[in-house]
């Protein structure tokens, strides 16, 4: 198994409190990259929303055999976190996944 960073943003559609941002960091938090050394290494931040703006990126460190498996399963874990902040599919739509690390 492999250790891989992947990044996914999305938009947030409906509205983002202080309490749905802690619930989706909350689900979130097994999977942060500052637990790799990739993620200490380069200060990586789990979720970044971008000033004045509704877009958000969010990094997670997975293990996985091959890039789509990581892909897929941070996607996974992604869409599972905002269902539990409150967030449908329809408020919260991602983009692409794309692996930014890995460490074996």
């Amino acid at each position: 198994m492999t250790t891989y960073v992947v990044t996914i943003p999305g938009t947030l559609l409906a509205e983002r409190t202080e309490a749905t941002i802690k619930s989706l960091e909350n689900a979130l938090r097994p999977a942060d990259p500052r637990g790799t050394q990739l993620g200490e290494a380069e200060h990586l931040e789990m979720l970044t929303f971008y000033s004045g703006s509704s877009a958000f990126s969010i990094r997670l460190e997975v293990e996985a055999d091959d890039t789509k498996a990581a892909e897929q399963q941070a996607r996974q874990t992604v869409s599972a976190a905002l269902r539990t902040a409150g967030y449908s599919q329809d408020q919260a739509p991602l983009g692409d996944a794309t692996i930014t690390g890995i460490t074996e």
